[in-house]
């Protein structure tokens, strides 16, 4: 992320800046100490790409910027209450270092100030913008709804996966490129593919989210690892074992899901999957959709930066270990 520092470096000022702007009540303390967590930044960084992609005044983007990461963040402090998480990247969650009552209201602050940013711009703009992040939203709402359903179902085929995670996360990551866009007035075509970019990147993204959970080091990614085993999510890895196991490695799996001990499931199921080689295919996956990224930002009309930016970020985010 070196090659990004200054912009990066940008969005953590304007997040200081933001958290020295709220007044004095306990509400802020998680407030603050959540947007404080170290963090990749990665989608007001991609708003802030795609904005010099047709417009070289950096800071016109950060009023948007800061509304994707604020409503990511919102999203994640929600997730770590449901999943029951004790860390967030090497930290205590705000559920475990104050309550869960403060970690809601922390989070449903989080989502007002989220849509405060779009105030910046004129009324045609902020329009269009509020319409994306509504819709956005709900989609992001949906799709942890789906998340939490798989968890019980055992009829979860990899299509039922795959509109899961675009709604989780993959919609998000969308919104922040297409933002970059809608800030600039561009023609419809044009943000189709800023949002495709974002889809096919976002599903590659969560696939190999998927992998580190279970194959992460723990140090590295600043959680436990496992957890996605351990709740029974139905991942990226899951299916790719299920539609090529024999019906003897399926029987060991539907008996491992039901360890009652979490170290103990966590490392049989793990080891099923190092033996049935499905590694190999979840790489295989996430190229595919990363291919489908680079050919739509190889199709966009930029006027200012070239896109090799936004190609040499989301190279990175698929090939990070954390």
């Amino acid at each position: 992320m070196i090659k990004f520092k200054s912009q990066i470096e940008l969005i953590e000022n304007e997040i200081d800046k933001y958290i020295n702007s709220l007044k004095e009540n306990s509400l802020y303390d998680s407030v603050k100490y959540f947007l404080k967590l170290p963090s990749k930044r990665v989608r007001p960084l991609f708003t802030l790409l795609t904005n010099s992609l047709y417009n070289s005044d950096h800071s016109f983007a950060i009023p948007a910027a800061l509304s994707n990461e604020m409503f990511h963040n919102f999203t994640l402090l929600h997730d770590d209450i449901m999943d029951s998480s004790k860390k967030r990247r090497g930290f205590e969650t705000v559920h475990e270092k104050w309550n869960v009552n403060q970690a809601i209201l922390s989070g449903d602050s989080m989502l007002i100030m989220a849509t405060e940013f779009l105030d910046f711009y004129d009324s045609k703009i902020q329009k269009e913008l509020l319409k994306l992040f509504n819709s956005t939203a709900l989609e992001v709402c949906e799709g942890q709804q789906l998340d939490i359903e798989f968890e019980k179902k055992t009829d979860i085929d990899f299509d039922d996966y795959i509109e899961m995670i675009t709604k989780k996360t993959s919609v998000l990551i969308a919104s922040s490129i297409k933002m970059g866009g809608i800030i600039n007035q561009l023609d419809s075509g044009e943000l189709d593919i800023l949002y495709d970019i974002g889809l096919n990147l976002g599903i590659a993204f969560q696939i190999q989210d998927d992998y580190l959970d279970l194959f992460g080091d723990e140090k590295i990614i600043g959680k436990k690892v496992g957890q996605d085993v351990v709740n029974n999510k139905k991942t990226a890895l899951h299916h790719l074992f299920v539609n090529t196991a024999s019906d003897a490695q399926l029987s060991k799996y539907y008996d491992y899901i039901n360890i009652s001990d979490d170290n103990e499931k966590i490392e049989k199921i793990k080891s099923l999957f190092i033996r049935s080689d499905v590694e190999k295919s979840l790489k295989k996956l996430v190229q595919e959709y990363s291919n489908n990224a680079t050919s739509a930002i190889e199709s966009l009309n930029p006027k200012f930066s070239k896109t090799s930016d936004l190609i040499l970020l989301s190279e990175f985010l698929l090939k990070r270990n954390y």
